[in-house]
């Protein structure tokens, strides 16, 4: 009937419409996944082009020490320019002046931990111990233990530690066989003893001076570095211990009346008392060698602000020999291994601070990236500084041989080194620069270049060269479309006649020998085999400085 006609149409057009809606969101979906596949492949990181060669490190920098403070050189050069020794602290020490202090007389740790000690004079000399036993010894040497025995007329006597030496009149006492000025307390301590040298101030600074700074320098420089002395030691005093100054450098170096040299005794002398003052305090004189042009401020290297401890200009140090330094070459081994890592460095950035010194150097390694603060790698490395400049030089092995002919772009990192240069050897006796490497902000650098055989490179600047990268080239290897069912022929560049080619033929996944032949002199070659259909490859042998070469395939149809 119509009606059974029109609903079976219906029926028929509804099943069309799920079947079409249904293709439609099939069709919708696969678009959809092959859209999530395109922005997953994209999201992959690219495969390396090449893999990092070994680096060269090239450290270079200005100044000695650790740049707080005043520049000792940079003294020099002012006082040879005429300013005075007050002027000099003044430019060095921003906002602080001179002033008097009280202390009469600094407690020095002369020695600790010792099992015995000699003390000796030249005139009779005197003890006192604890218990106010005073014994009168005579001129010469007394060997101490941690007894304490002294000899007397009587016979020999324990003395109750500490023990005070006190010298004889125009006289010094010596310690191990070094003088010093004024007293000695010998304490005895779990059967050791520790020595302390009680002297006048002026006296301590006088052993000082002259180990700090040339005694033949300008009589304001010395002057400058006896008040600096001062004030420093006085900054400086050790707390919660029995003495108050070391005799090495966790204070000053300490060397006693062998230390003294008349001009910066005379220097002492004409600044007695004298100290630089901050808000009245005495201020934390910190001094050094030289600077390279520009101190840096405390918060820089020691990580805390001092207001009067801040980054100057300092032009007079030029006279140093260690106002420019370097360079140094270290190769990446060295470097991992001087800073205690367990993986190859790979590469080094450093973060200056404002004065251009090294705040850290961040470094990349094998096994990522990983930082180093400035005070360590001055440490480790022995830098006399860390103003100083990281270049990097290296190479990296191209993933792929090099064709014959072929352009092929070398790749690596020359960073923080003017004008670097590739360069090309045979055999690494004698090397041709090829040309100057593009660089990029970031350090990377490359170049193309066109080998037609096998060459060493590396990158040139003045002073150093990266490590050399060895670069295989191989031949161009072409194999034809035969157009003859019994043969496959093919040509060789460049013309290595008698290299032994084998003809191979795709195998499941592998490929299988099926011909061998040689080159003639024309640089072709000719495999008598019956071709049937698949797919075929020719390949060359290693010979005469040359990688092995391979053809593209060439698939034979049936």
């Amino acid at each position: 009937t119509k009606g059974q006609r029109e609903g079976v149409e219906t029926q028929r057009v509804n099943c069309l419409s799920l079947a079409w809606s249904t293709s439609v969101r099939h069709f919708l979906a696969l678009i959809v996944l092959f859209a999530v596949a395109a922005a997953t492949a994209g999201a992959q990181p690219a495969p390396p082009a090449s893999t990092p060669g070994e680096a060269l490190f090239v450290v270079s920098g200005r100044g000695w020490g650790h740049g707080v403070g005043m520049s000792q050189y940079g003294a020099y050069g002012m006082a040879n320019a005429g300013s005075t020794y007050d002027e000099i602290l003044a430019h060095y020490y921003t906002g602080t002046e001179l002033g008097p202090t009280a202390t009469k007389a600094v407690r020095v740790l002369l020695a600790e931990g010792s099992r015995a000690v000699t003390i000796s004079s030249t005139a009779p000399f005197t003890i006192v111990d604890s218990a106010g036993e005073k014994h009168k010894l005579p001129a010469g040497p007394l060997v101490l233990r941690a007894k304490l025995s002294l000899p007397t007329t009587d016979g020999p006597v324990n003395g109750i530690s500490p023990l005070v030496v006190q010298p004889g009149k125009k006289a010094a006492l010596s310690l191990d066989g070094r003088l010093y000025r004024g007293k000695l307390e010998v304490a005895a301590l779990a059967g050791f003893l520790r020595v302390v040298n009680i002297a006048p101030l002026e006296s301590y600074l006088q052993g000082v001076v002259a180990g700090e700074m040339p005694h033949t320098w300008p009589s304001e420089a010395l002057k400058a570095q006896a008040v600096a002395a001062r004030s420093y030691a006085l900054a400086n005093l050790v707390k919660g211990k029995p003495f108050d100054l070391y005799s090495d450098v966790r204070s000053q170096v300490y060397q006693g009346i062998a230390g003294e040299k008349p001009r910066t005794s005379e220097a002492v002398r004409a600044t007695a008392g004298q100290v630089v003052l901050y808000a009245g305090k005495i201020a934390t004189t910190y001094y050094f060698s030289t600077s390279g042009g520009k101190t840096a401020s405390a918060e820089d290297v020691f990580g805390f602000a001092v207001p009067y401890l801040v980054s100057r200009p300092d032009p007079w140090d030029s006279a140093s020999p260690h106002h420019r330094w370097g360079p140094v070459l270290l190769g990446a081994r060295t470097l991992q291994s001087k800073l205690g890592l367990d993986v190859r460095v790979l590469d080094a950035v450093g973060v200056v601070t404002p004065s251009g010194r090294l705040r850290s150097l961040t470094l990349q390694t094998e096994a990522g990236s990983s930082t180093v603060s400035a005070t360590q790698l001055r440490t480790s490395l022995g830098l006399r500084s860390t103003w100083a400049t990281i270049g990097v030089l290296r190479l990296d092995q191209p993933r792929e041989t090099a064709v014959f002919g072929s352009p092929l772009r070398l790749t690596g990192i020359a960073r923080g080194l003017p004008s670097p240069m590739l360069a090309s050897s045979p055999d690494g006796s004698s090397w041709t620069q090829v040309g100057a490497l593009q660089r990029q902000t970031s350090g990377v650098a490359s170049l193309v270049v066109e080998p037609e055989r096998t060459l060493r490179y590396r990158i040139e600047v003045e002073g150093a060269t990266s490590p050399t990268l060895l670069v295989q080239v191989a031949p161009r290897v072409k194999l034809v479309q035969p157009v003859d069912p019994t043969e496959l022929t093919g040509t060789v560049r460049p013309r290595l006649r008698g290299a032994r080619v084998t003809i191979e033929r795709r195998w499941g996944t592998g490929w299988v020998g099926v011909r061998k032949t040689t080159v003639d002199s024309a640089g072709a070659f000719r495999a008598q085999l019956s071709v049937t259909p698949g797919s075929y490859r020719a390949r060359v042998d290693a010979t005469a400085g040359y990688a092995e070469g391979i053809a593209p395939e060439v698939e034979v149809a049936g």
